[in-house]
């Protein structure tokens, strides 16, 4: 049975997960849901975020800028015609989604939403939690969650076949919102996440898109490099995953041979553009140059 027939027979849970789950340590996603207000957290993410916060107030601005630039990112594409979006290691749905943005818009032009949106989370309690929230505000017809690794792309897109929510031949954006600055312990073991979204580029059909965000220190100032270093020791000291920062080279990799759509930084992409509204006004970070923001066109 597939994973759309599970869901519309009312049965939708996914098999036993195929990694253990560390369940004493704050979790990287839950902890990112934190610093973006949300509520879907615990005790100890919210104790540990504390003690990041402390010490880098501006990662809840950081957490908060990528939020903005997907916002923007995606009435961007739908404006473009793009009607189907994958979201890579979407982490813990809060709010603000991929879903509800794009439904927003059609709600908002007076026509029924029709974007559909897959998307997928390495863990299976961050499905969990993104299960509940489509169960109550998602639609089993155009909004799926699935478990699956950035760093298995043949079994990722399998999987996103697999729901029957996506027609695969036609434009796909394929969304990774800071996804490919966390690395998973189990990572460690030389497999690359850069090559993982290459072979995932090469499966997009023609007219897709890539949109990615990601923290560099190619241009951030000095003081702000030590804070973000003390933060890649906590996060590695305490957390089930590791963080990495990329230059410019290696991030603009992955979108090699796409056509790029005016590359910047998340706190000012096309901020001056009709489509930007009040509510994706970010905050002001104490340096614009940390977070890259990139959106490549597969011709």
């Amino acid at each position: 049975m597939t994973r759309k027939a599970q869901l519309m027979a009312g049965n939708g849970r996914y098999p036993t997960p195929r990694r253990h789950i560390d369940l004493d340590r704050p979790n990287i996603f839950r902890v990112y849901d934190y610093y973006l207000g949300g509520t879907t957290n615990w005790a100890i993410d919210r104790f540990f975020g504390d003690q990041v916060l402390r010490k880098s107030p501006l990662m809840s601005d950081i957490a908060r800028t990528n939020q903005v630039f997907l916002n923007r990112v995606i009435r961007y594409l739908v404006e473009s015609g793009v009607q189907q979006f994958v979201d890579v290691g979407s982490g813990v749905l809060t709010r603000d989604n991929t879903h509800q943005v794009a439904d927003a818009l059609a709600f908002d032009a007076g026509r029924e939403p029709d974007v559909r949106v897959v998307y997928t989370a390495p863990d299976p309690i961050t499905v969990a939690h993104a299960e509940v929230l489509l169960d109550r505000d998602g639609d089993p017809r155009r909004h799926a969650v699935v478990e699956a690794d950035l760093l298995e792309p043949a079994q990722l897109w399998a999987q996103v076949e697999d729901v029957e929510i996506l027609d695969l031949n036609q434009p796909v954006a394929l969304l990774l919102i800071t996804a490919l600055q966390v690395q998973q312990r189990r990572d460690l073991d030389g497999l690359d996440l850069m090559d993982s979204v290459v072979q995932l580029r090469e499966r997009l059909p023609a007219g897709s898109y890539i949109a990615l965000s990601h923290l560099t220190e190619d241009a951030a100032p000095a003081d702000i490099c030590e804070r973000l270093a003390e933060v890649k020791r906590m996060y590695s000291t305490w957390t089930d995953s590791s963080l990495v920062w990329r230059s410019h080279e290696d991030i603009a990799r992955v979108l090699a041979g796409l056509e790029l759509v005016k590359p910047g930084w998340t706190s000012n992409w096309h901020v001056d553009e009709s489509f930007s509204t009040r509510s994706d006004v970010a905050p002001a970070l104490p340096s614009p140059t940390v977070v890259w923001a990139g959106l490549g066109h597969k011709p």
